[in-house]
This record gives structure tokens, sequence and C-alpha cells, in this order.
């Protein structure tokens, strides 16, 4: 890769990462306002919507722009013509999901616990939501940002607006909070469809079968991951109640930052992955890994330092009772950005079988272990099955690369520090919370230790920030 290119695939990832956590991170930003005009009741059952959502969106999807991270290289030549094509399958299984959800709604209504009206608003939605995330991808893998962070900044600004005014002014405030958050992606959605379709021309479904064969294995895996960070929920819903849901669903929604954070860092590094496993150069790829690794842990332990802060400042008193739940959910994000390291080897190397394997083994883990410590310990108990299932997704992920041979990728023996280092804060951190003195003196000389070690390396953050340093 030429210096120039490296230059503006490092600044167009830079402005993407940006653009790319405004937009998914719009829920949780303006957590803060609805944790306080919504009972915990609406609080719970908005966050049990967001739920089945996702798991909606994964099935439905296809989540066929996880293939763009091979298809950009095979079909370099027809790529707008590709994702035109893998859009239109997206539609068509959208349309069958509309007519066999409302058929099915009796039947699905009790697993669901969402109201007939939700989940045709989540539908409308996922018609247009692919088109958004697909023109994201092609940006990014053209090394465009501008309109990349323009559209992020629409949607943040449109959704938090209109979320608002409908909830202060409509007399169902649950219905307004969630059209509020689906319509300006629908809006926008809308218009970027017409932009792939003026690109891409044509529709050939010869991609359609090269799409399914790398994403059907993939969809289990992504279901799987859904389904353990939602099955929680779910079941403390059943469990424990209402309330119990709500203050569980706004710790896991603080946490869900640094989830946020890793898909957004993960659209901006996958193009850059792809590139050098395309040229073999995984020297590079492990010298980066490291510095990469470093510095989200370092990010993560600070939401796990500040955990307290972070529970005032989202949603108040009331909810300072989900205070233990913070530590196993940034430890759980922070295998969640390991592992995904090397589930973008398994996607590069199309091999995403054993994905489906080793996620849905999680997800069974998980459900065990909830049925097992929800009824006995409450929500509590939640956290740390989560972080369990996340544990044995690393380790099985980690063994599926080494099977492929592609182990010298990442330094394994880094992945292993990480993930022990981060146990032994979660663990240990917990017994900090009663001994406020003691934890702000430690959090203070670990936030200037950082910024040391920020100013130490400013030169590489300014030549990263300013695109100047070829990765």
């Amino acid at each position: 890769m030429s210096s120039n290119t490296g230059n503006k695939a490092l600044k167009a990832g830079a402005w993407y990462t940006v653009s790319n956590f405004l937009m998914r991170s719009i829920g949780i930003i303006t957590t803060p306002i609805f944790a306080r005009i919504l009972t915990k009741g609406e609080f719970g059952n908005y966050n049990n919507f967001t739920a089945v959502l996702s798991v909606l969106t994964i099935v439905i999807t296809l989540n066929l722009d996880s293939t763009f991270i091979s298809a950009r290289y095979e079909y370099e030549k027809s790529f707008d013509e590709y994702i035109l094509s893998v859009l239109s399958l997206s539609t068509l299984s959208s349309m069958i999901a509309i007519l066999a959800l409302n058929l099915l709604y009796p039947v699905l209504a009790s697993v669901m616990l969402i109201d007939r009206s939700y989940m045709n608003c989540i539908l409308v939605y996922i018609v247009f939501l692919p088109a958004v995330n697909m023109f994201q991808a092609r940006e990014q893998y053209y090394y465009r940002y501008k309109m990349s962070v323009f559209l992020g900044c629409l949607v943040t600004v449109g959704t938090t607006l209109l979320s608002v005014l409908l909830v202060t002014t409509m007399d169902d405030r649950l219905t307004g909070r969630i059209v509020g958050s689906l319509i300006p992606t629908i809006l926008v959605g809308f218009v970027l469809y017409f932009v792939i379709l003026k690109n891409g021309k044509h529709i050939t479904t010869k991609y359609w079968k090269y799409a399914i064969k790398i994403c059907l294995p993939y969809i289990p895996h992504l279901l799987s991951m859904s389904l353990l960070n939602s099955m929680d929920k779910n079941m403390i819903l059943r469990i424990c109640g209402e309330e119990d849901n709500a203050v569980y669903s706004l710790a896991y929604t603080c946490g869900s930052l640094v989830t946020i954070l890793i898909v957004s860092l993960n659209s901006a590094f996958a193009p850059w992955l792809g590139k050098k496993l395309h040229e073999k150069k995984y020297k590079d790829i492990r010298d980066f890994s490291v510095k990469y690794i470093l510095i989200f842990v370092s990010l993560a332990f600070m939401l796990i330092i500040f955990a307290p802060e972070a529970l005032y400042i989202m949603g108040g008193k009331p909810y300072l009772v989900a205070l233990y739940v913070m530590p196993p959910v940034a430890c759980g994000c922070i295998f969640q950005f390991l592992y995904t390291m090397f589930v973008n080897v398994e996607q590069f190397s199309k091999k995403t079988i054993g994905m489906a394997f080793a996620s849905a083994s999680a997800a069974i883990l998980n459900y065990v272990l909830n049925a097992i410590f929800i009824p006995r310990y409450g929500f509590i108990a939640a956290a740390y099955t989560t972080l369990a299932g996340f544990a044995w997704l690393l380790l099985s992920h980690m063994l599926l690369v080494f099977v492929y041979k592609l182990h010298e990728v990442y330094p394994y023996k880094i992945v292993f520090a990480a993930a022990g280092v981060s146990l032994v804060v979660t663990l240990g951190v917990n017994y900090l919370y009663v001994l406020s003195v003691l934890r702000y003196v430690l959090g203070g000389l670990y936030t200037i230790a950082l910024i040391c070690g920020i100013i130490k390396n400013k030169d590489v953050f300014i030549q990263l920030v300013k695109g100047k340093k070829n990765v």
C-alpha cells in the first residue's frame, strides 16, 4: 500500500470511527434524559424492545455487509453492483419477514413481549437500515469519510431531538421513545437506497450465492451474540420483574458504550486488516495489534474504576443499586473486543462455520447459567454469566484461528495477558467501591498515568489524527 493510500485509509478510518460511534451510541447518549423522564417500567420495556430489534435485525438483514471484507477484493471492479445486489437480497428477506411475522404474531407474542405495532415499526426500520450500513461501509472501503460524518451527525441529532420531543408531548411516552428512535434512520435509509441504486445500476443474483455462503454460517454467530446480550434482560424481566430489568439494563447500557466503541473501531480496523491479510503482511498486523489492544483495555478500565459516577450520570441515584453489574459487563466487553479480532480473520478467510458452533455453545452456556443463578442471586448474577459466555467465545475463536493455521496473525501471549489482567481488575475493583477515598486516589493515579502515556506518545497520536502515519 502506497504512503498516500495509507494516509487516506487512516484519516478515513479515524473519521469513520467517530461517525459510526455517533450513530450507534445515540441510545446511550440520550439515556440520562430518558432514564429520568420514563418510569422504570417504561425504561425496562424499551430495553426489551431494543433486544427484540437486535435479534430481528440480524436474522432478517442477514448481515450482508459483513461480506464486504472479502468481496471488496474479489469483486473490485464491480463492487457497487455487488452492494446493490446484496441490498436487494436484504430487502427481499425483509418483505418475507413482514408477511411471516405478522401471520405468526399470535404465536410469537408471548416470546417477544412487544405489541404488534412495535414489531411492525421494527420491520419497517429493518427494510432501510441495511442501506445506511452498506453506504457507510462503502464509503469506508473507498477511504471517504465526509459524507459518513455528516450522516452520523444527522441521524444522531435527529434521533435525539425527535425522541425528546415525542416523549415529552405524547401521552404514550414509550411509543414516543420507540418511534423517535427509528424515524431518522428510516428517512436517511430511504434516500441512501436510491443512491446505492444509482451507483450499482444492475442487480446480479450470482452475488447472492456468494454472500449467502458466507453469511448463513455467520448468522448463528451474530444471533447467539445478540442472545448473549439480550437473554439476560428477557430472563430478568420474567424472573425478577420490570424494575430489576430497568436497573440491570441501565448498567448494561453504560457498559455498552464500550461495545459500541468496539464495533466502531472494528469498522475502521477491518478494511485495513483485510488489506494486510490479502498481502500476507502478518508482522504489520501483530505489531499494530499490540498497541490496539493496550489502548482499548486501558480505556475500558476507566469505565470499571469510575462506574459509580457513570451510573449516577446516566440514571441518577435510583440506579446505583446496579453498581456491581458494571465490572463484569465492562470485562465482558474487553473479551468481546479481543475475540472480534479473531472473528475478522475467520471472516476474511471465509471460514465461518466454526463461528456458528462457538457462538451457539456460548449462548447455551449463558442460558443454563442464567437459569441456575438469576433465581438465586438476582440480576447481578446475569452479568457474570454473560462474562463466562464471552470468555468461552474468546477461547473458542482463538482455537479456531489456531486450527486454521492463521495464529501467526496475532500475539497470543498478549491476548491472554490482557484477558487475565482484565479479570483481576474486575474482581478486585468490587472491593474498592466501598472505599471511595482509596478508589479516587487510585483512579486519579491511573488517569494521570494514562495521560502521561498519551503525552509521551503524542507524536504518534498526532500523526494518527492527521492521517500522516502509514500504519
